[in-house]
């Protein structure tokens, strides 16, 4: 078996599995018949381990390794079971989802959550979209906002993870959310004092929060890194949606993918608007925003904290200043 792991510090956050493992994983998701020609480890996202592996079918399937439960923080715990248990509720995206081939959690091969699928058509599209001229892009857009809609028209009867735990109320899930980034931080010795006066701030506007009383999906991590395009199309085009680990029953209007295709107004991002159609413009809506904006900055100081990117990581507690100054006005 020829294994092409990427070499990585002994206490990088991310670890690759053994060529032992990755063949007896293999064997018992397909059989001990099953010879395995080769697996790849791809440089493909931040959190779990990827492989492509060729178990001699038609094309490679994909190996999805889980970082060991000891060091996952708790706004991202057993996000791998969170995906599964998403999955049926993401069928509104059809061809575009991988298909699950074999998933073990019992950690009995390898102390790790893991899961296969099927490799889908394409390349990440942050290595595709540069060949496009940049007027191209509007149309890759349109195709998010249309992507987005399409979950976010899924309704639930809960708020919270897919997998749980489940929150009878929107603000309960914030709250709760804000309060676990607050102790992940503690934990990794990063001041979190701004974080936990906001997840009070909430508290203290809980109506505001609740007036959305409709749980529907939100898929937690769509955008560019998490969508497949097709290389040889004449224009940018969506082959394949993935890492729905992040999925969430909650307000449209907090999904990482609203945030991020808001951005930057005034450019090929509108498209995104008018397929999805136009944001909700009130106060209350506003200051929701605000708490969504402290949502994704709290993520990321840990995001970054994980990557060892110190460089960036000030920028985190000027963005959330900036927040807590619009949230107390």
């Amino acid at each position: 078996m020829e294994f092409h792991p990427i070499e990585r510090a002994p206490a990088a956050f991310q670890q690759t599995v053994t060529a032992a493992e990755v063949r007896a994983m293999c064997h018992r998701a397909f059989g001990g018949e099953v010879r395995v020609a080769s697996a790849v480890e791809l440089g493909w996202g931040t959190y779990n381990s990827t492989y492509r592996v060729d178990i001699g079918a038609d094309r490679p399937v994909i190996l999805r390794v889980a970082p060991e439960p000891a060091k996952q923080f708790r706004i991202e715990r057993e996000l791998m079971r969170n995906e599964y248990a998403s999955t049926p509720y993401l069928a509104p995206l059809g061809p575009l989802l991988p298909r699950t081939l074999a998933v073990d959690f019992t950690h009995e091969v390898v102390g790790r959550d893991y899961v296969f699928q099927t490799m889908l058509d394409g390349i990440p599209a942050p290595e595709g979209l540069g060949a496009y001229p940049r007027v191209e892009w509007a149309s890759f857009f349109g195709q998010m906002g249309e992507i987005a809609r399409r979950i976010h028209d899924v309704r639930g009867t809960r708020f919270g993870p897919v997998y749980g735990p489940a929150y009878a109320t929107w603000s309960e899930t914030v709250i709760a959310y804000l309060d676990d980034t607050a102790a992940d931080l503690d934990d990794v010795g990063l001041d979190a004092a701004d974080v936990r006066e906001v997840a009070a701030l909430a508290a203290h506007q809980r109506g505001v929060l609740d007036e959305v009383a409709s749980p529907r999906l939100l898929h937690g991590d769509l955008w560019t890194v998490n969508v497949m395009i097709d290389p040889a199309a004449s224009r940018p085009t969506i082959t394949g949606v993935i890492d729905g680990d992040r999925a969430m029953w909650g307000d449209p209007a907090a999904d990482w993918t609203i945030y991020r295709a808001g951005r930057r107004p005034g450019t090929e991002r509108d498209a995104f608007w008018e397929a999805y159609g136009p944001p909700t413009s009130t106060p209350a809506a506003a200051t929701r925003a605000l708490f969504y904006r402290a949502r994704h900055i709290g993520a990321s100081r840990l995001e970054r904290h994980r990557l060892e990117n110190r460089r960036d990581l000030p920028e985190t507690y000027d963005d959330l200043r900036e927040v807590l100054t619009h949230l107390t006005r």
